[in-house]
């Protein structure tokens, strides 16, 4: 099949793109790599740089195509909260941008890499797609949520075949980190390589659902493979709720250091608990994760040099 492939040379961007030319797919990759590098991509992805709300560049190179996966956005959330402008330009203006410019080349098969963030804070786990009112806390979320709207609306105005992917904490190689932007699982690994310092927001006792990019990849490509999908959408994560406490005893077994731990009190934010319900999943396209989060750690930070320390 023909591929294109938005935010292609982003963290889940680059290892799916990577994966479907394994498969022998043809792929075309966007990203404005405002926030990505292209390095990691395989050279056989035909990467072209530009913005996700450039209608004509998107008519030129949808011409073909047989699968568009939807993954261009802005994701830290801290910064939606400051530039919330920016974000419903990206997030949800270049969702509708491309949805137009699908329409009016013809491509009827979307994926679109949604967030379990759109849950906020619930009275109940695990988190269900079907009898939950999503509560967006941020404008992240917010923005991720409204792109699924669009989605399925026009999805059943124009006969567009589209499944929305509710992706967790997604966590591997090449994950972006930043001072601004700082993931807990490679934020703890490299801190611990470096004999640094670890500051845990809270008690450490809230929870996510960590889920290994092997099984992101895993997730888009089955849920491609889904017959007639309407106004459909799916969590992908581990199923499995973990606490931040655990995520820095394993940081500390797998690289044999144990730093300074600093609680922070004062920075609390977000829901307490999150853990994905993998009901749907699992019975729409057999989708059951594989890798453990203590093994996922091990090999995110053997296949990642940013996690050591430099020489």
């Amino acid at each position: 099949m023909k591929i294109f492939v938005s935010g292609a040379a982003g963290f889940i961007g680059t290892a799916l793109a990577n994966q479907l030319i394994v498969e022998g797919h043809q792929v075309i990759g966007l990203d404005d790599f405002s926030a990505a590098n292209p390095d990691d991509l395989n050279p056989e992805v035909q990467i072209v740089q530009g913005d996700i709300n450039d209608r004509e560049l998107l008519w030129q190179h949808l011409q073909g195509v047989d699968l568009v996966y939807h993954l261009a956005a802005k994701v830290i959330v801290p910064d939606s909260i400051l530039y919330p402008i920016g974000y419903n330009s990206v997030n949800v203006g270049g969702t509708v941008t491309l949805l137009e410019a699908m329409r009016d080349v013809g491509i009827q098969r979307m994926v679109f890499a949604s967030s379990g963030a759109i849950y906020g804070i619930q009275d109940k786990q695990p988190l269900t797609e079907k009898g939950m009112t999503p509560r967006p806390a941020s404008p992240y979320a917010v923005s991720k949520l409204a792109s699924e709207y669009y989605i399925n609306t026009i999805g059943s105005l124009w006969g567009l075949e589209a499944v929305c992917l509710r992706i967790f904490n997604a966590y591997g190689p090449r994950q972006g980190f930043s001072f601004t932007h700082s993931p807990v699982i490679p934020t703890f690994l490299k801190q611990c390589a470096a004999h640094g310092t670890i500051i845990v927001h809270g008690d450490g006792h809230k929870t996510r659902d960590f889920v290994y990019i092997d099984d992101v990849v895993k997730a888009l490509i089955l849920s491609a493979q889904i017959s007639n999908p309407q106004e459909l959408v799916i969590n992908i994560g581990s199923g499995i709720e973990t606490t931040v406490s655990q995520v820095l005893e394993y940081a500390i077994g797998i690289t044999g250091i144990e730093p300074e731990i600093v609680y922070n009190q004062r920075r609390v934010g977000g829901p307490d608990r999150m853990c994905a319900d993998l009901t749907l999943a699992k019975a729409r396209m057999g989708y059951v994760p594989e890798v453990m989060l203590e093994d996922g750690m091990r090999m995110t930070y053997e296949k990642d040099q940013r996690l050591h320390p430099q020489q």
